[in-house]
């Protein structure tokens, strides 16, 4: 199974433990099992299916830094039009489900669905015909310098440049989509002190989008860039922060970076708010913030780099365990807030090797590093907000008057028919007698919309739309799993993260699972957490005691060999020969049981706190303190050096 938009929701998505048989799958796609001959239509053979070239364009006018979106959004930067300011001009094209198998497979799209990164990235049949495309709009069409730079100056921000894929350049149609969403959700800056609650004396001076350049595009909220009126200018470079979706969340991390109390390993206030006037509204609003730039780049991709050479030293992995735990204790005790997206990702290095915590949105962390009691509220939240199609009743069926229970319910009923049918007539007759009083379909509840309401009454209001509005009373932040928990709960979830960085910092690993299906990496994991190869035995058990709960993750069945989704057999061992179907079946029985676990969670959760028995640390987790009390004591009991600093940063700057 190729990855794709049409088959990777049905293996990573909750929804999944619901779904039918997929029919879609194209068994005539050049990357399926058929070895039969290939209609002309579709062959390669047949003129209009062949591309021309995808050699790189000669003095290139457009360069490809990054890609988002699995596959369809790319950060072109127009070398062609001088200095640009970062206004997010990002190249779309159609979902991949909509493209030609054939045109996939040339253009290397499925491994365009799981790269990120712009170096492997450039190396891809897509990117390149991309920019040839682009490359031939500047020089024939509309695209030349002189329209670029009054695009950059007149358009809003995150307006969108469309690229209508063809095999030929003839065939690619790229027209400019002006999008106000994004500047329509910017605050202004009165609004921080007004609405948001922050002090006026610690708003940062504002500055005009229009005085920055951008460098290069490093992530998709991320930028690097130069800011006009520096008296270094030309010299030092700044990170630019911005969303150009979920604006409400830039909002959030401002508030957090400006009332964050200083601490070494977090990152510091922002320097400036970057501001834009919208033609939409006439407002200024706020689009983003500077940060410092930190060149040595983030662990995820020094840690794998440095074991691979040999070059991962204890006194290195002790160093930055011991200043990663006190930082997220800071955030806690000092900061009063929760980090719900603690990963290799968002930690940084300084020139001088030290760690520095950074993306404050609250936004939160995929299920392989979250919680368990994470997951499991994210779960019914991702659940009450998407149901299937196929959880939907059956009108034909209406008839059935004695079977009245809530969409889901029907369709575990079904599923549990086929399985057993003793149980499921269990079912089918509890649910009669909790939901036969509904006499409509309109009437019946949505049974994860009913336990979300329970768990987090305000629940609709916090994510009922992308923009900032004033928060209901008491809450921060818009994170709803988070949210739900109470502090203690959120304490245990964030040592339960904190292990698992923990296990890649000791193991040398960018990510505590091999091969991840929606992202890879330059340096893909050898293994799995919680295998051990390199960690002292304290370590494993300080891990262990912060991970205490853990459940076996989606990649011990199915993971990503290439670009394509295959199962892991009992021992691990990968099937490079299972079909399509088997990887469906495996996700949605995983999903099945996952689900099945998450209400038996937090049903009995409810009842415990209903009767006041609830422990917030059900699985008794270490706390953080314990956490940075244990790396003390194995710091002194081995008797680890200090890092030698010239040295570390000389091996930084080779990484680099």
């Amino acid at each position: 199974m190729e990855l794709n938009s049409t088959t990777i929701h049905d293996v990573i998505h909750p929804t999944a433990a619901f779904a039918q048989d997929r029919s879609a799958l194209d068994p005539t796609s050049p990357t399926g099992n058929d070895t039969g001959p290939v209609p002309w239509p579709e062959s390669q053979l047949n003129p209009k299916n062949r591309i021309d070239s995808l050699d790189p364009p000669p003095n290139p006018l457009w360069r490809i830094d990054g890609c988002a979106g699995t596959g369809t959004q790319y950060y072109a930067l127009p070398l062609h039009a001088g200095d640009v300011p970062p206004m997010r001009f990002d190249v779309f094209f159609p979902q991949q489900s909509t493209q030609n198998p054939l045109l996939r497979q040339l253009l290397d799209l499925n491994a365009a669905f799981h790269t990120r990164d712009s170096t492997r990235l450039n190396r891809l049949g897509v990117t390149r015909h991309i920019l040839r495309a682009l490359q031939k709009w500047s020089l024939e069409g509309e695209g030349n310098a002189e329209f670029i730079a009054a695009l950059y100056r007149t358009q809003p921000f995150g307006t969108r440049i469309i690229l209508e894929l063809g095999f030929s350049l003839e065939s690619i149609k790229i027209t400019v989509a002006t999008t106000w969403h994004v500047e329509k959700q910017l605050v202004k800056p009165k609004v921080l002190v007004d609405s948001v609650g922050l002090p006026k004396e610690i708003i940062p001076e504002s500055i005009d989008i229009f005085s920055l350049s951008i460098v290069q595009q490093l992530h998709d909220s991320v930028c690097l860039v130069r800011i006009h009126h520096e008296p270094e200018d030309g010299k030092k470079l700044w990170i630019f922060k911005a969303l150009t979706s979920d604006t409400k969340f830039l909002v959030c991390e401002l508030r957090n970076l400006l009332l964050m109390e200083p601490h070494p390993h977090v990152v510091s206030r922002p320097k400036y708010l970057v501001t834009k006037y919208c033609g939409f509204g006439g407002k200024t609003g706020v689009v983003g913030f500077i940060i410092p730039f930190y060149a040595a780049g983030s662990l995820r991709d020094t840690v794998p780099l440095l074991h691979i050479h040999g070059l991962l030293k204890s006194e290195m992995q002790i160093m930055w365990a011991k200043q990663l735990a006190s930082a997220v204790l800071h955030i806690r005790e000092r900061g009063k807030i929760y980090y719900p997206d603690l990963r290799l990702d968002n930690v940084v290095l300084t020139a001088t090797g030290d760690l520095v915590m950074v993306d404050f949105e609250q936004r939160g962390v995929w299920c392989e590093f979250a919680a368990p009691e994470v997951n499991a509220i994210a779960y019914v939240h991702t659940l009450a907000v998407d149901q299937p199609e196929e959880e939907r009743l059956d009108q034909e069926h209406e008839d059935r008057a004695d079977m009245l229970v809530s969409n889901y319910e029907r369709c575990m009923t079904s599923n549990q028919l086929r399985d057993d049918k003793s149980d499921a007539g269990n079912h089918e007759v509890k649910d009669n007698r909790l939901y036969g009083q509904f006499k409509t379909n309109e009437e019946r509840p949505n049974r994860w919309v009913s336990l979300l309401d329970r768990l987090l009454p305000d629940w609709q209001v916090l994510g009922q739309d992308d923009k900032y509005t004033p928060l209901p009373h008491g809450y921060t932040s818009y994170n709803i799993p988070w949210l739900a928990l109470d502090p203690v709960e959120q304490e245990a979830a964030e040592v339960y993260m904190l292990g698992r960085v923990l296990w890649c910092i000791f193991e040398g690993q960018c990510a505590p699972q091999h091969a991840a299906v929606w992202q890879s990496y330059r340096r893909e994991p050898d293994y799995e957490f919680p295998e051990y190869r390199h960690t002292p035995p304290q370590i494993q058990d300080l891990i262990d005691g912060c991970t205490k709960g853990r459940r076996e993750t989606l990649s011990k069945l199915v993971t990503r060999v290439g670009s394509k989704m295959i199962l892991r057999r009992k021992g691990g061992a990968v099937d490079l020969n299972c079909t399509p179907l088997e990887v469906l079946d495996a996700a949605r029985g995983w999903w099945r049981a996952e689900v099945e676990e998450a209400e038996r969670f937090l049903t009995k959760r409810e009842e415990l706190k209903g009767r006041g028995e609830w422990n917030g640390n059900p699985y008794g987790r270490l706390s953080l303190r314990e956490v940075v009390q244990r790396l003390d004591e194995y710091e002194k009991y081995v008797g680890v050096k200090e890092v030698g600093r010239e040295v570390l940063a000389d091996l930084l700057k080779r990484c680099k």
